[in-house]
């Protein structure tokens, strides 16, 4: 797609054999030429690759993040620890734990 552009061009007048180059009050319309747009294959392409590139930086995102929590889980089953506690109550008395776990449930399902 070209767009319209309105210039002045100096003009060759002929006065009795003689060429004289002067600037006219006449005005022409040139062209100029855009571009070509990217064609819908190449924009495809650009839009496959974005999508490429976002998803390799969110899977690296929660790669991180599952490492942290990996290791925070790691921490907390150590000797002592919480999570080492409930563990071995949980083996030691299963359905009372499971009694336990549905009130805790129950209770805070009712707060909501």
């Amino acid at each position: 797609m070209s767009l319209p552009r309105i210039v002045r061009q100096p003009v060759i007048f002929a006065n009795h054999g003689f060429a004289k180059v002067g600037r006219s009050s006449e005005l022409h319309n040139v062209s100029i030429e855009e571009p070509p747009q990217p064609g819908m294959a190449e924009r495809a392409i650009d839009t496959a690759t974005d999508i490429s590139r976002t998803l390799t930086e969110v899977s690296a995102g929660l790669q991180a993040a599952v490492d942290r929590l990996s290791d925070v889980i790691a921490a907390a089953r150590r000797p002592g620890m919480p999570l080492s506690t409930i563990s071995a109550i949980t083996r030691e008395a299963p359905l009372a734990s499971l009694f336990i776990a549905f009130l805790f449930g129950v209770a805070i399902g009712r707060r909501r």
